[in-house]
């Protein structure tokens, strides 16, 4: 499955619109900075296979996301970093399966439908914007390659912020909502399991299957706001964790929510991965986002300077040609 995301829609939910939008946004985010595009950019998500591409010109590109194996014309090149590919050599980024989604990012504007001023899909609107093979793929691009005085390729050290894959079971930092007395053990029985994403996990939620315990009154709760990232426990003996595409009200116990920078790990759990919860306050909470964000900023600054120094553009260049991939 291989759409255009972005991401996602804003101030759509209260018009009863899910945000949707990439499922990893931290990987998307540092896709579009690699390139010089800025962060809510459209780019290609691709999720459970190969993807491959073969330009007609030169364009500068960057993968991110799970760990993948990445080759242009059939040489190995590093993912995480900027990477120009010429015309006529085919680009081709092969999942390793640890994470569920990989993100190709175009130095440029990609030609894309917006639904609501989003490029994320959303099949139930109508809105697929998938890409199947053949497709072709237009980007406004003003890249003309670039030169380097003592090297035919262009050496980049950027401080780049990746996600850790190694860890098993994957750790989940999560927020106890006012929600969780009112399922007594539960907090303790969360701490100490170990949970598994199943295949009947989708863009909506994460369907994990592990140790529950159910409130003691089963009275029906009044529907609620549910954000994404809620932890719900349903009739049945497991765990939601609600994803981007989720809807926007529930009338399941929340027992928790999942910080900010533990998200993007939760967008790329596919079936079979085992994760663990970590119980901590808002102010640890708040401490690794703010810290995460610095690092994107760093980013930022520092391929400004690189990309200003090698003449390359950024999507906010004048005067673009249009370039096509297909």
């Amino acid at each position: 499955m291989t759409t255009f995301q972005d991401l996602g829609r804003t101030d759509t939910e209260r018009r009863g619109v899910p945000s949707g939008g990439a499922a990893d946004q931290h990987s998307a985010a540092v896709a579009n900075i690699l390139v010089g595009n800025r962060r809510g950019a459209p780019l290609i998500e691709s999720m459970g296979g190969e993807l491959a591409i073969v330009p007609d010109v030169d364009v500068l590109v960057a993968v991110t996301g799970t760990p993948s194996r990445v080759t242009v014309g059939g040489a190995h090149v590093d993912s995480w970093t900027p990477v120009v590919v010429p015309a006529g050599h085919e680009l081709r980024i092969s999942e390793g399966g640890l994470g569920a989604r990989s993100y190709l990012a175009i130095n440029g504007l990609l030609a894309v439908e917006r639904f609501l001023g989003s490029a994320a899909p959303d099949a139930r609107m109508g809105f697929g914007q998938v890409i199947a093979r053949g497709s072709e793929i237009r980007v406004d691009t003003g890249f003309h390659g670039f030169d380097r005085t003592f090297f035919d390729q262009s050496l980049f050290r950027f401080p780049v912020p990746r996600l850790a894959f190694d860890e098993k079971p994957w750790t989940i930092d999560v927020l106890p909502s006012d929600q969780l007395v009112g399922i007594p053990g539960m907090r303790e029985l969360v701490a100490e399991s170990i949970y598994t994403v199943t295949d009947r996990s989708n863009h909506v939620g994460l369907r994990l299957n592990g140790p529950v315990l159910h409130p003691d009154d089963r009275t029906e709760i009044v529907s609620h706001g549910v954000p994404i990232g809620a932890l719900e426990v349903p009739h049945a003996d497991e765990l939601i964790v609600l994803g981007r595409y989720r809807s926007l009200t529930a009338g399941y116990p929340i027992i928790g929510f999942a910080t900010r920078t533990s998200l993007a790990m939760l967008g790329q759990a596919g079936p079979g991965r085992e994760l663990r919860f970590r119980w901590v306050d808002r102010d640890r909470a708040v401490h690794a986002a703010r810290a995460v964000e610095g690092e994107l900023q760093k980013l930022e600054s520092v391929v400004s300077d690189a990309f200003v120094a090698l003449g390359v553009p950024t999507t906010f260049s004048r005067g673009l040609d249009c370039a096509r991939i297909i």
